[in-house]
């Protein structure tokens, strides 16, 4: 199993080839920081300053993919230049190796570097001026402060603000992810809201036209079919301006989606009465207050859908319909014949009570349906007030 080393960025390579390059070139002409009397000078040989400057120049393509080891070599290749008559080349190259090992180090690194740098330049000023017991002692520190803790301190500064660009970056990103999850709640919401309305203004209508069709084509009865014709003449008109209403409501560019022809209480006896002519024996027992308009369009909204199931599936019997408040809460319920297995008189979407339920849930408050001895019950509790127990 081999381990593949990752390619050196472009701009790597061509830092160190230009380094080497530019360091060969005032190796020509014979441009070196020391002299062949310097006492730091060891070796001799006119092309000794070649080798730390290959080998610094080699680690420059480590930059970024190896940043520590590239530091560790560059240390030892400008070791062995300060014995040699040395390259100005090979030092510069040095300090970006200082540079790129705080910049794309680890975070480990990134934190100790410029300590460790900072620290060593303190000695090499202090130590040197008091062993030697000459302030010029201190140039040692700041050279190894140039050299050494400037590139670092640079490195870090630069990562900070990279790291805080990056988070920014993030944070934007969140932001418009979040946002767009609101968005698209939000429009989920409303065409929700949007079928929730259709099928409540329109379910009863079409239900009373079906059921009636149907009893105008099975009898031979011509006063039979004329009733029939007239009760679906009349809801074929009230449906129609249902669905106008529902237009109005989608194409009102004020954002107001709740016009003033949204439906109240006080049409519920208009609603009873639409029922008993469908055929229902309803009596109608409101006992209420003054109650805020979503909770108001709420109650109605249920009272109609409980009544067009009761057109489409009750049994034969009296149909009631009770309205009260009590403990900060309309409370309804609505009841009407029960007898399993009956066959539907009208097909469902079977998102009545689906729709009834989401509408007491987005007020906070209850809502069950199902049979209760021999009757079919529909009960739901709308909050009066925000926060109050339903």
């Amino acid at each position: 199993m081999t381990l593949a080393l990752p390619r050196p960025h472009r701009d790597d390579v061509r830092i160190a080839v230009g380094g080497l390059l530019g360091g060969v070139l005032l190796w020509l002409f014979g441009i070196h920081p020391r002299v062949p009397s310097d006492p730091l000078v060891q070796w001799h040989a006119p092309w000794a300053p070649l080798l730390p400057l290959a080998a610094t120049a080699a680690c420059e393509s480590l930059r970024r993919i190896r940043p520590r080891i590239g530091l560790l070599i560059g240390t030892l290749a400008l070791t062995l230049d300060t014995v040699t008559l040395g390259n100005v080349v090979t030092l510069v190259m040095y300090t970006d190796l200082m540079y790129a090992a705080v910049l794309y180090g680890s975070p480990a690194s990134a934190r100790r570097i410029p300590w460790v740098t900072g620290m060593l330049t303190v000695l090499g000023g202090v130590v040197p001026a008091t062993i030697w017991r000459d302030p010029q002692g201190l140039l040692i520190g700041v050279g190894i402060g140039v050299v050494a803790f400037a590139p670092a301190a640079t490195g870090w500064v630069v990562r900070n603000h990279r790291d805080a660009a990056e988070a920014a970056r993030l944070r934007a990103e969140q932001t418009a992810l979040l946002a767009e999850m609101d968005r698209t709640q939000a429009v989920t919401a409303e065409r929700a809201r949007t079928a929730r309305e259709l099928h409540d203004m329109v379910a009863n209508h079409l239900s009373a036209i079906a059921i009636h069709s149907t009893a105008a084509l099975s009898l031979d009865d011509p006063q039979t079919s004329r009733d029939a014709l007239s009760v679906i003449r009349e809801n074929s008109v009230a449906g129609l301006a249902e669905m106008r209403r529902l237009i109005g409501i989608l194409r009102d560019s004020s954002g107001d989606l709740e016009p003033a022809a949204t439906p109240t209480l006080d049409g519920l006896s208009t609603l009873v009465k639409g029922a008993r002519a469908n055929g229902l024996d309803v009596r109608l027992d409101a006992g209420h207050g003054q109650v805020p308009a979503p909770v108001e369009l709420a109650a109605y909204r249920i009272v109609q859908e409980s009544l067009t199931n009761v057109l489409k599936h009750a049994a034969p019997g009296p149909v009631r319909v009770t309205l009260r408040q009590a403990d900060s809460a309309l409370r309804i319920e609505v009841t009407s014949p029960y007898r399993p297995g009956d066959t539907p008189r009208a097909p469902g979407s079977g998102s009545g009570l689906t729709g009834m339920r989401e509408r007491a849930t987005l007020l906070g408050g209850g809502f069950t349906a199902g049979p209760e001895a021999g009757l079919w019950a529909v009960r739901a509790s709308l909050p009066l007030v925000e926060g109050a127990s339903a």
